[in-house]
């Protein structure tokens, strides 16, 4: 077990996944890295709101989504920015009531929303999270 607040001891991407301890997130990192050719970059935060260990994907300089992360889940952060936000919107009536009730809660500044998604199961948020960083990445609306 890691303790995600050391930053003293950068973990593995395995680490990581033993620590959080839930299948879906060697999933979703797979997932992620085989479909947009990225690969995981992990940071330390001193951020107030989110200090600790996480894991971001980037495309050509744009993050596609940054994992937070727990126990037992994961948190997966998507920014849905002046670009996205047409697609995200025409998407949104066919999202799990979660992701929609998400995207709602959250307040725009600056012309972007900050979605923070839990993941815990490969349902139908953990699909809307992935169509999600489909349309961030640029490939599908």
């Amino acid at each position: 077990m890691i303790d995600f607040k050391d930053r003293t001891f950068c973990p593995t991407l395995e680490e990581i996944a033993e620590t959080v301890g839930n299948p879906l997130f060697r999933t979703f990192c797979s997932e992620i890295k085989e479909t947009y050719g990225v690969s995981e970059k992990i940071e330390f935060s001193s951020c107030s709101m989110e200090p600790g260990w996480n894991v971001k994907f980037k495309k050509s300089g744009k993050a596609l989504c940054t994992i937070y992360l727990r126990e037992a889940y994961f948190t997966v952060m998507i920014v849905v920015g002046r670009k996205e936000k047409e697609a995200v919107e025409a998407m949104l009536p066919e999202c799990s009531a979660e992701i929609q009730e998400i995207y709602q809660k959250t307040q725009e500044g600056n012309g972007q929303r900050w979605l923070m998604i839990d993941l815990e199961d490969p349902g139908e948020s953990y699909e809307d999270v992935l169509r999600l960083i489909k349309i961030r990445s640029g490939k599908g609306s």
